[in-house]
């Protein structure tokens, strides 16, 4: 048994190898979809309902449908929007998956007892003001997303999401071009700054833009990474660079915790 496990594997690799040296490249992985929703809230009541469903009914019935990893942060305390915004962070494998959700959200009795409080609200004590839905596709460069693992409590963690205007789409595709083929995702990981997605935006306000999310230990560690990104030689190369000029017509970076009951 063992002389054929290792017999396999000679023959596996033989393989890779043989396709390598006559150029043959495998399939990359399939880019993935994400949904950012934020949801507007103006009361510790309405945090506190939204806080419960996302927690104990809308998260676990993502998990049994098959969407094991849903992050949800909030705005660091320093950020007037401190208390009015909840970000939910939420993977598709397909197109299928995300717009097939809603059925099986109606089809699983234990999300609907769950989440009961949450949908049969009042119409003047909702759960919050509104909510948007962002839909975006991921980087050829970075198909799937990446969980960070680190060991500071997640109340010190710094998530930061950004959002990067194009005054056509002809400068925002120039722009995720930069980040791809021009080699800016590779200057984040070099410098180590934990990139959890990058992705075009298909479908959301805003539009033409692409979104972004980096992760930190903490704040510290946060303005280490970013000062080492913009003396980095390859940024300062790849910014000077004529063809990427005027690619982005707005930035906004948004500095977030994960709440407690996030998966990461």
């Amino acid at each position: 048994m063992m002389k054929k496990a290792i017999l396999l594997s000679v023959t596996v690799l033989s393989l890779l190898l043989c396709a390598h040296e006559n150029g043959f490249s495998f399939p990359a992985a399939k880019q993935m979809y994400y949904e950012v929703r934020l949801y507007r809230i103006n009361s510790s009541a309405q945090e506190a309902l939204t806080d419960s469903y996302l927690k104990d009914a809308f998260i676990p019935a993502l998990h049994r449908a098959g969407i094991p990893t849903i992050g949800v942060f909030k705005p660091v305390a320093a950020d007037t929007a401190y208390g009015k915004l909840i970000y939910v962070f939420i993977p598709y494998k397909t197109l299928d998956q995300y717009e097939m959700l809603p059925d099986k959200l109606k089809k699983d009795q234990a999300y609907v007892l769950a989440a009961k409080p949450y949908i049969d609200a009042p119409y003047n004590a909702p759960p919050f003001v509104r909510y948007e839905s962002i839909l975006s596709k991921a980087f050829t460069h970075m198909p799937e997303y990446r969980i960070p693992t680190f060991t500071t409590p997640k109340s010190e963690r710094i998530y930061e999401y950004r959002s990067y205007e194009s005054a056509t789409e002809a400068k925002a595709d120039k722009k995720i071009e930069m980040f791809n083929e021009g080699g800016e995702i590779e200057i984040f990981e070099k410098i180590g700054s934990n990139p959890v997605f990058f992705a075009k935006v298909i479908s959301g306000s805003l539009m033409p833009r692409l979104i972004y999310m980096t992760t930190y230990a903490d704040m510290k560690s946060h303005d280490e990474h970013w000062a080492a990104f913009r003396n980095h030689p390859d940024w300062k190369r790849l910014s000077s660079m004529e063809e990427y000029k005027n690619t982005t017509s707005k930035v906004k970076p948004f500095l977030l915790h994960p709440t407690e009951y996030s998966d990461f």
